[in-house]
């Protein structure tokens, strides 16, 4: 019997493993491979049930152009991916599983308990039923005289496949599996694969030793965040070393490219979204009196606690002691950063497998038979639904795009 190997036990090689499983149904038994996904650690979707314990935010419920655009550069090869397994589709394999779900008020999908790890059993039970076979404690090393070699408890084995999917993940979150120990492993086999950089991921900032240790852990709420054309509102946290959170994560990626093209960068903040330059300038220049500068801005702008505490942060003397200057300041105060908080600590990653390397079956042109999708894979996209989705479908894709191979019908 033909054997498959899928490498990775995340949502990619899972739902892999489901479509090629659902994909054999339809042939004849003799040409069913044997499917087996083999992971690194001790279970499978480790990294999926950490990002389901604050809530499992499934995928996203807006209209499917919006949600195709929120993958930037990459939308385009997203696309086709989504077409034909998409939120709505998503919405109903999960239903499939006995698990319903719901719209939060943000446009989010969650499953009605709130968590990932139900939604994990049973389709792991699924899997099983459909005659899918797990190795875990299992750690790719590579190729070796065509066979795959794995190390284990017991020692090192070699299995031959006459199919591969890989489903590595990305480079963060090290411990739940995701390392990028298998960029070395494909780029010495010619395989193109851009450096795995941090994405949704926090910013070092330069803060005096007051500021981070008065401030660290407050959140900064109601403002609006922009880096060059990109725009939005929402909160973020006030770290020791700097900023994360929600809208830091959205405006990860113009900020971490802009650091790295020039060597600088800013996040500019909006501190008060509902008031206007002019109208700012205009309470600020009432006369102070005997008031402190904390409860002029309190008084007349509507600014305390940490939004005060980060213009003083931010701001000269001279700025502050102008109406003119604070009020601008208020409506644009840049926040320069200095690096992005290190790879692993990272929600997802940008770089990976070059989609031009990739057939549209997610099979490498260079190494027939050997398909890539997930996280691994050069996309990237904020949360909210929409890494799952990706992921979910890549994995879908690639399964296919095996029962495709297996048959001989081998796309161009």
């Amino acid at each position: 019997m033909a054997r498959v190997a899928i490498i990775g036990g995340g949502p990619a090689g899972l739902m892999a493993a489901e479509a090629l499983a659902t994909a054999n149904a339809t042939v004849s038994p003799k040409k069913s491979p044997k499917i087996e996904i083999f992971d690194a650690m001790p279970s499978l979707g480790r990294k999926f049930l950490m990002a389901g314990k604050g809530g499992m935010n499934i995928t996203h419920a807006e209209p499917l152009p919006d949600f195709i655009r929120r993958y930037g550069a990459r939308a385009e090869r997203i696309a086709p991916l989504l077409d034909t397994f998409g939120p709505g589709q998503l919405r109903e394999w999960i239903h499939g599983l006995g698990i319903e779900t719901f719209v939060g008020t943000s446009g989010r999908v969650f499953p009605t308990e709130m968590k990932a790890a139900p939604l994990l059993r049973a389709w792991l039970h699924r899997l099983r039923g459909q005659g899918v076979h797990f190795h875990v404690r299992h750690r790719w090393l590579g190729w070796a005289d065509g066979k795959l070699r794995f190390a284990t408890p017991d020692g090192e084995i070699a299995v031959e496949a006459e199919a591969v999917v890989l489903a590595l993940g990305g480079g963060s979150w090290a411990r739940l599996g995701s390392d990028g120990a298998w960029v070395p492993l494909l780029a010495g086999r010619g395989v193109p694969v851009a450096p795995l950089k941090p994405a949704n991921c926090g910013f070092d900032v330069a803060w005096s030793p007051y500021f981070s240790e008065r401030y660290a852990g407050e959140p900064l709420k109601a403002v609006i965040a922009s880096v060059g054309a990109h725009r939005q509102q929402g909160e973020f946290n006030i770290t020791a070393t700097g900023i994360e959170g929600g809208l830091v994560y959205a405006m990860s990626a113009p900020l971490r490219d802009a650091l790295a093209a020039d060597g600088h960068a800013a996040l500019h903040l909006d501190l008060a979204p509902g008031r206007s330059l002019e109208r700012l300038t205009e309470e600020l220049s009432r006369p102070r009196g005997r008031d402190s500068l904390a409860n002029h801005l309190r008084r007349r702008a509507g600014i305390e606690g940490v939004k005060a505490a980060l213009l003083r942060e931010m701001c000269p003397a001279p700025t502050l002691n102008s109406a003119s200057g604070l009020a601008a300041a208020i409506k644009s105060l840049p926040v320069p950063v200095v690096a992005t908080r290190p790879l692993d600590e990272a929600i997802s990653t940008a770089g990976g497998v070059a989609f031009e390397a990739l057939d549209e079956a997610l099979m490498l042109s260079a190494m027939p038979g050997v398909f890539c999708a997930g996280e691994m894979l050069d996309w990237e996209a904020p949360t909210g639904g929409y890494l799952l989705t990706a992921c979910l479908a890549s994995g879908r894709a690639a399964g296919l795009g095996v029962r495709r191979w297996l048959d001989g019908e081998r796309s161009t």
